[in-house]
């Protein structure tokens, strides 16, 4: 038992980089991004320190829904006895985990890892809000299927840190790729920011009709993010400090941020989704700075002897 466990617990941790056809890789890799910045755009309404509770919204309202159009009755007492009462613990766990979700997703980090606590996160969403009113029970399942198909396939073949991790493909292009992103969100935000450039919640590239955000920044946080993105772009030429200062600075700045966010005007503009946009960019810097690995084969679920059918 010890054995499985281990050998499971290696084949979650280890790149999701499994040979298959380019094609499906690729398309596995854009389903990994898709769910990825579903993530990233909804983290940005759990807003410490309450959670909505004092104004009856945000967090608090929804996993109430729970309680008021109960799924399962055993779940719907648990959150109306114990998260419902301790809505800003929970909210926190909340709040890390989806952020988690959007970074280690849309960089492709540890992916099956995420999967998992995608499906474990999309299964609790499902028992708080899939019988409120115009809600599409179908959602939760889609949710669910995809975060399954992120487990089992290799959307970690392409653009992403576990390609790294497994020697896959090149750290330089990946860099190079979000770099400039990086460069594209810092200026936009800068220009966009002059009429008032410390604003307490900046400009950002975002639709909030197709519900895609990377988050909003001022003057001060477009220029934090343009100093990244020329970071990347001088750690894929090789320059390896440079990766070591973007990294750093993405990591001050998300921390900058995340200690404001819910308590006081942000200095650099941003919300719950700039904090994960910073982590990405951290992590892509750093990867690495991370464990290798190499492709490991899923554990079996046999407990037949090999060699030995019936």
């Amino acid at each position: 038992m010890r054995e499985k466990l281990r050998a499971l617990t290696g084949w979650t941790l280890a790149p999701d980089t499994d040979a298959v056809p380019r094609h499906q890789a690729v398309g596995l890799a854009f389903l990994r991004i898709t769910v990825g910045l579903m993530w990233l755009y909804n983290v940005a309404w759990k807003v410490p320190a309450d959670f909505g509770r004092d104004s009856g919204n945000g967090l608090y309202k929804f996993t109430g829904f729970a309680v008021e159009h109960p799924v399962l009755p055993p779940y719907s007492w648990v959150v109306e006895h114990l998260i419902l009462p301790n809505i800003s613990a929970f909210g926190w766990l909340v709040l890390v985990a989806e952020t988690a979700l959007a970074v280690l997703l849309i960089s492709g980090t540890y992916v099956r890892a995420a999967a998992l606590l995608g499906i474990a996160q999309s299964v609790a969403i499902a028992l708080s809000v899939a019988y409120a009113p115009e809600e599409w029970p179908w959602s939760y399942w889609l949710m669910i299927a995809a975060h399954v198909a992120l487990l089992v396939g290799s959307s970690g073949r392409v653009f992403s840190v576990d390609a790294v991790r497994s020697r896959v493909a090149a750290l330089a292009g990946l860099q190079r790729a979000w770099g400039v992103l990086a460069l594209v969100v810092g200026l936009y935000s800068v220009v966009s920011s002059f009429d008032d450039p410390l604003a307490a919640r900046g400009p950002g590239l975002r639709s909030t009709d197709l519900s895609i955000s990377l988050g909003t920044f001022n003057l001060l946080g477009g220029l934090l993010v343009v100093l990244v993105g020329a970071g990347l772009l001088l750690a894929a030429r090789g320059l390896a400090v440079a990766a070591l200062a973007a990294g750093g600075l993405a990591v001050v700045g998300a921390l900058l941020l995340r200690i404001q966010i819910g308590f006081t005007d942000p200095l650099l503009g941003g919300n719950a989704t700039s904090v994960a946009f910073l982590l990405i960019l951290a992590v892509v810097a750093l990867a690495d700075r991370l464990p290798a690995g190499s492709t490991t084969p899923a554990p079996s679920t046999s407990s037949r002897p090999e060699g030995r059918h019936s």
